[in-house]
């Protein structure tokens, strides 16, 4: 079973493509990493697939259901991270936390539980009973993660998880990703980090121009390296076939 699709997805912005004609698929259990400089399109795929954007051509599918359009008791299996972590700045870390769960089905007493918990996950002892809005940007990002998966989703899609944060955090992330993994969840992350994704993903898809331009393995050496030379046959590839149009199909 596919948790998390994304079949034949176009779409562009102002006439430049953001997508073109991807496809990608996560299976339950599995970490797929989707890597790519600024601007290769990872956010605008993760997007589609949190049902924040309608891509223009193809389709997203979150446990076989259309993201925009998530029954409740699907959507209670589902957890993201996008843009930016969705928190209540008035709110307290802890008091996230239990809305969070509670809004993905958890009864009062469990949500309370579960909050603790992820505090502890997530190393947000500290700051349990500080305002989201007080936080630093590492430890509001460490906030909307674990709000995405205290519930222990089946499905997970994370935005740049790292991006923001602490040697000690991306230790912490890293590790919940990979538990909730193991535990059979569907976990697609985006990130331009290619040491980290290394650590944590089954699959590493390569994103350039708006295109998967190919799979690497993530436990092989040289992932930098061969992730450069990826982009570089790519840009290579295209500015071929842009001469030969250019001449007519001359070569």
């Amino acid at each position: 079973m596919t948790a998390l699709l994304l079949d034949d997805v176009s779409h562009a912005f102002g006439g430049r493509a953001a997508l073109d004609h991807l496809t990608l698929s996560v299976a339950p259990g599995r970490v797929t990493a989707l890597i790519g400089l600024n601007g290769a399109g990872k956010t605008t795929a993760l997007r589609a697939l949190a049902g924040r954007l309608q891509p223009a051509r193809g389709t997203a599918r979150v446990l076989g259901h259309d993201p925009a359009d998530l029954p409740s008791s699907v959507a209670m299996r589902f957890g993201h991270v996008v843009d930016t972590p969705l928190v209540y700045p008035e709110l307290t870390v802890t008091e996230n936390l239990r809305c969070a769960a509670r809004l993905h089905g958890l009864p009062t007493r469990a949500a309370a539980r579960t909050a603790s918990a992820a505090v502890a996950q997530l190393g947000l002892e500290p700051w349990r009973l500080a305002r989201a809005g007080t936080l630093s940007m590492g430890n509001r990002q460490r906030l909307g993660i674990a709000c995405a998966t205290s519930h222990r989703p089946t499905a997970l899609i994370l935005d740049e998880p790292t991006s923001a944060l602490d040697p000690q955090g991306v230790v912490l992330v890293r590790g919940l990703v990979r538990r909730l993994a193991d535990d059979g969840a569907a976990v697609l992350v985006s990130s331009h980090h290619l040491d980290e994704v290394a650590r944590v993903a089954d699959e590493v898809v390569v994103l350039h121009a708006s295109r998967d331009v190919g799979r690497l393995d993530p436990g092989g050496t040289d992932l930098e390296q061969r992730f450069f030379a990826m982009v570089l046959d790519a840009d290579t590839r295209t500015a071929a076939g842009t001469h030969t149009e250019a001449s007519g199909g001359r070569v």
